[in-house]
Formats: C-alpha cells, structure tokens, sequence
C-alpha cells in the first residue's frame, strides 16, 4: 500500500489489485473515518477526500496504514436487480469464445451477484465484478461508434450497463430498460461503488 498526497484536501491509496481495493473500500464503508467527505475507488487506487475543519489528510494517511481490510470483500450495499433481455449483437459469438452455449451464458450471468467496484467512463456506468464469474471476456477488435443506451455488456473481467448511447468496444449480450443514469432523479446515478447487481433474465 502507497499513500500519497493529492491536492491540499485528499489523499490518494495506491494497491496492488482490485481485490484490495474492494477490501479497502468495504472498510471506509463500514467504518468511515472521521473527517472523510468521500471515498472514490478505482482499479488500483481509493481516493479519500478530507473536510480540512475536521482532521487533516496526515491524520486520514496515519489511519489508512493501519487498516487491515478483509481479503475478498465485496458489495455489502443495496441490491439493484436489472431485467434483460438477453438478446445482444454478441451474444452467440461470446457465448462461443467461452466454449458456452448462449443458454448457458445467460444462466451464469444471471445466476450470480455482482457488485460495483468502481464508476468511470460515463455517468453511471458501473464496472461489476463478481468472485463467482470466471471468464476473460476480450473487447471487441473493432469498437462501435454507437453502443445503445441500456446495454448489458462484458470485457476482460467486468460486466456493465451503457448508461446512454456512445461508441464503445465491449460486447453486448443484452439489454434492460433501466435507466443507469438520470440528472432528475436523487441521486442520479442507480449504480454506486459497494452496489450489489443480480441480473434477471
């Protein structure tokens, strides 16, 4: 674990793998440290923003080393459950890759809990792991300039819902109607780090 400054209000936690970063944000979750406004996970950093009127990043640093996170932890927020229809432009074709039968991909989609490691990209999309998916799903070799709103898609080790129309290079086995991402709702963004997904067919 490397500790650093960022900025005058936060430090930075640099890990060696997304399963520490899981574990380490479960525990800022389950214990939040006083004086931390915000706690922002990546795939190899969490980001700890500091109120300064409260404590001080030093202090937030002296903390964090002696945190000893829970190997393998995983969402332990709210569960979201996404219908989708399972009829995506690539579904057979990965369902092949994976030496899988398309049926057989759905079930193991849906037959697992996933949870929301980290957000980026765009607003509200979510990067979904689970300890029980075991595939390496390769991006497509060419990306799409338009990826529909709603898609339920896979690469490398990750599952994700586009949260609206944009180019994208991961491979699409679905669909849903829910909206990932909508600025009038409170909040906004369905997905949050910590989230737990069950898929429905």
């Amino acid at each position: 674990m490397r500790i650093l400054p960022s900025g005058s209000t936060a430090v930075l936690v640099e890990v060696d793998s997304l399963e520490e970063v899981l574990g380490l944000h479960a525990e800022l979750t389950e214990h939040p440290v006083p004086g931390v406004v915000d706690v922002v996970p990546a795939a190899r950093t969490v980001l700890l923003v500091v109120d300064r009127a409260v404590t001080t990043p030093e202090a937030v640093s002296d903390v964090v080393r002696r945190l000893r996170p829970a190997p393998g932890a995983h969402g332990s927020g709210d569960l979201v459950e996404i219908p989708v229809t399972y009829d995506g432009a690539d579904l057979d074709e990965v369902a092949d890759l994976l030496d899988l039968s398309p049926d057989e991909l759905i079930a193991q989609h849906s037959g697992i809990e996933w949870t929301v490691a980290f957000c980026g990209f765009s607003p509200g999309f979510g990067y979904l792991v689970s300890p029980d998916w075991p595939h390496q799903v390769p991006r497509r070799s060419s990306p799409r300039t338009r990826v529909p709103v709603g898609a339920v898609s896979l690469a490398g080790e990750f599952g994700g819902v586009y949260p609206r129309e944009s180019p994208g290079g991961w491979q699409l086995i679905g669909r849903t109607p829910l909206r990932m991402f909508d600025p009038t709702r409170d909040p906004a963004a369905l997905l949050r780090p910590g989230t737990r997904i069950r898929f429905v067919s």
